[in-house]
């Protein structure tokens, strides 16, 4: 495949996010790659493959747990919660931005989607509800078990642990944190009328739903400033096995609630098509970033469209980085695009993780 951006395109404009001066309006999306230590410290290919995409607009890192109860939806995925984590954060960013490149963590927890082959932990949620989703244990393929429902007393541990993880990112050298609300995680759990039936504070009522990424996104704020934080959520997705029969309830009251912070950005997974987009996109007047999912591959050239038609601030897209190192200069010439390799996505080593070719690397020779 082939796409060609010219030189004025909307989408290679530089525009700020919040604090950060992005060269582009292409992000990198957050790619989960199971290639992290077995203590969660990013592994030494991580700085390497983080910098070659170091022409992305902003690289949004693969989701990163905010504690070691936070984790074990996949293997080895990293966590910044330990100082040997921040350690390794900190040679990504140097690298990355020795590059000239800007990069943000993605904090998460999540949830439900835990199993205690992986985390070592029982699995909490909003509500004792199990998702129906088999997972790759280090044991083979095995469903999810009934999580439990959270104490509203270990709600506040939870925010902390936000809170803290951010801290951990931007002393690091980050510039600064995206806050995980979707995809059928833990805050995303909360949210939805369905997985969530608490009769508390954290529950019911739209606003009650909203309330814990409410306050983790203010908790984040207040510690690292609203300029350095991104919030990303995804209203219908289903993944996870997500069901939400309210897909804009909570997240009017959410946004209704943040919007007076000035957060760096908002990333919004979701179809431009449907309704519930154009409901949220209305509720918010900051940078705003499309994600349109996976289902069809990404259409560059209708990402350009919106963003010459300013319904989007910016375009964070996934598998085109991953198989792309160099994917602006790709764009600009008009280059053909790698294809992904779908079964290196998530196996370890550098096969189809720092080994993708760039244009420099397949240029013919030139002749003396």
């Amino acid at each position: 495949m082939t796409y060609k951006l010219n030189a004025d395109a909307a989408l290679l404009q530089p525009i700020q996010v919040g604090d950060t001066a992005a060269a582009n309006r292409l992000f990198m999306a957050p790619l989960t790659r199971s290639r992290a230590d077995a203590d969660g410290t990013p592994s030494p290919l991580a700085a390497q493959y983080y910098t070659q995409r170091a022409g992305a607009g902003v690289i949004i890192s693969e989701a990163t747990a905010v504690a070691e109860t936070a984790n074990g939806a996949y293997l080895n995925t990293p966590g910044i919660y330990t100082d040997r984590h921040q350690h390794g954060w900190a040679e990504i960013a140097d690298s990355v931005h020795a590059a000239g490149g800007k990069m943000f963590v993605q904090l998460w927890h999540v949830g439900r989607m835990a199993h205690p082959e992986i985390s070592g932990f029982e699995p909490v949620a909003p509500s004792a509800i199990a998702a129906e989703v088999v997972t790759h244990t280090p044991t083979g393929k095995k469903p999810l078990q009934m999580p439990r429902a959270l104490d509203i007393a270990e709600i506040p541990v939870i925010v902390e642990q936000f809170r803290a993880a951010a801290r951990r990112a931007i002393d690091a050298g980050m510039d600064g944190v995206e806050i995980h609300g979707a995809n059928g995680y833990l805050l995303h759990q909360f949210a939805s009328d369905v997985v969530n039936q608490r009769t508390d504070a954290y529950g019911g009522s739209p606003e009650n739903r909203a309330r814990l990424t409410a306050e983790v996104v203010e908790a984040v704020v207040a510690e690292i400033g609203a300029g350095r934080v991104g919030l990303r959520i995804s209203p219908g997705n289903t993944a996870g096995d997500m069901h939400e029969n309210d897909t804009v309830g909570a997240y009017e009251a959410l946004l209704a609630r943040i919007a007076p912070l000035g957060l760096g950005y908002l990333h919004v997974l979701i179809d431009p098509a449907t309704r519930t987009f154009g409901v949220i996109r209305a509720l918010w007047s900051g940078t705003f970033v499309l994600n349109t999912g996976r289902a069809s591959g990404t259409d560059f050239s209708a990402l350009e469209g919106y963003a010459e038609w300013g319904a989007i601030s910016a375009a964070a897209v996934g598998r085109a980085y991953l198989a792309n190192p160099d994917l602006i200069d790709r764009l600009i010439l008009g280059a053909e695009l790698n294809e992904p390799d779908v079964s290196t996505f998530y196996a370890p080593g550098p096969s189809g993780y720092t080994d993708y070719p760039s244009l420099i690397e397949i240029e013919e020779p030139r002749s003396a």
